[in-house]
């Protein structure tokens, strides 16, 4: 049975091959190099089912044989592996003054990174046509290399709906926008699915499908540009809340005294625990990469001043990890963005307070680290947010079907 919300709907034919296609090449993808045999014992399918499904993969050019391998008891059997060669999934992130474009392969081997200046124009239709003209770009160069889009996941720093829309993009200056729309007209609809989120919830998709601690069933990703923000898996699943708006631990109140926050409220994470509180000053976006450089610099030569102020925003973000350990007891905390180079000073402080603040022993097994897929992590997750949806069963045709 299929639950829908008109209620429970019978599952035809189509609707259960798909879904044993894409069990059977999330196996591969996950065991590869494996046999038919392998499947089948795994999976629990038929021999006769999984050879069905195999074809018609192959036929697809998601899966390719390899060859005979005779160190197994029995007969020798023929491996697959993952192909995917006629396909690409495209993310893109939306920043304050740069848009970056991800494009990767089946298995998620990185086929294009670009990183291009952006300015969002006087309106979300203008910066639109601008992501558009980027996005193009990026599409021709997988055109010429004779691989078909399977679709394009677009981060944005804000809230964004379930439907996709951005309710609010502060930095971007932006409310109320139908991105997915306003890209697809620009696209001149372009015919793959264009898909909206928030980029802290792409970034830990990211983290679960390519970061250091991929696998994780329950992983916190913290954003650390001009923003604070979380992207939350738990028990394998991106949890984005009712509407969409999950995440927002950039403004939980860790001081009511403290600083003000643009937001209106005083004394949040973001405002104690953000860039912002280790540069002590308004920085254009240009200026944040030098500041923090000059930042690392001062603090490898051990200046008091700067190392005092490491760390404490480090036990500012402390403070806000623990609320994540208490609530979520997460196995990983990874820390993105301008945390990154940061992170041998602010670690130390975050850790303390872990220890003060989680309630159970260790931590609760909570691991904080620094993420090791670099600025670009979100667009990242807009490929690995398409590559998921392979994964749940929305195959491309035929190799005859594809442009």
């Amino acid at each position: 049975m299929i639950t829908s919300t008109t209620g429970p709907q019978p599952a035809d034919f189509a609707d259960v091959r798909a879904t044993n296609l894409a069990v059977v090449l999330r196996f591969v993808r996950e065991h590869a190099p494996c046999s038919r045999a392998d499947i089948a014992a795994s999976t629990g399918l038929n021999k006769a089912t999984v050879s069905s499904l195999i074809a018609d993969l192959i036929d697809r050019r998601l899966v390719r044989e390899t060859g005979l391998t005779e160190n197994r008891v029995g007969r020798p059997a023929t491996m697959l592996v993952l192909d995917g060669s006629p396909y690409a999934a495209i993310g893109v992130e939306i920043n304050v003054d740069h848009v970056s474009a991800v494009a990767t392969g089946l298995a998620g081997e990185r086929l294009l990174t670009w990183r291009r200046a952006f300015s969002g124009g006087d309106s979300v239709n203008q910066g639109m046509a601008n992501v558009g003209a980027i996005v193009r770009r990026v599409v021709s160069r997988m055109a010429k290399e004779d691989r078909q889009v399977l679709g394009l996941a677009v981060a944005v720093p804000g809230l964004v709906d379930v439907q996709g829309t951005a309710r609010i993009a502060p930095n971007l200056g932006w409310r109320d926008a139908d991105i997915g729309g306003d890209l697809a007209k620009a696209l001149r609809d372009p015919g793959f699915p264009i898909q909206v989120d928030n980029d802290a919830n792409l970034a830990a998709l990211a983290e679960q499908r390519f970061g250091a601690h991929a696998g994780a069933s329950d992983l916190v990703y913290l954003t650390g540009e001009i923003g604070v923000g979380a992207g939350i898996i738990l028990d394998g699943r991106l949890r984005r809340g009712r509407l969409g708006y999950s995440g927002e631990i950039g403004h939980v109140q860790l001081d009511p005294d403290g600083p003000a926050c643009h937001c209106g409220r005083r004394g949040c994470l973001e405002v104690m625990a953000g860039v912002g509180a280790v540069l002590r000053k308004d920085l254009s976006p240009a200026e944040v990469q030098m500041e923090i450089e000059e930042a690392v610099r001062l603090a490898r030569a051990g200046d008091p001043g700067t190392l005092a102020t490491l760390d404490a925003v480090g036990r500012s973000l402390g403070k806000g990890v623990s609320i994540l350990a208490n609530l979520l007891n997460p196995e990983v905390v990874v820390l993105g963005g301008y945390y990154v180079p940061l992170a041998p000073w602010l670690l130390p402080a975050v850790h303390d307070e872990l220890g003060d603040r989680v309630i159970a022993s260790e931590a609760g097994g909570c691991q904080v680290v620094a993420s090791t897929l670099g600025h670009d992590a979100a667009a990242l997750g807009g490929a690995a947010r398409v590559l998921d949806s392979i994964d749940s069963g929305r195959l491309p045709g035929g190799l005859s079907r594809i442009p």
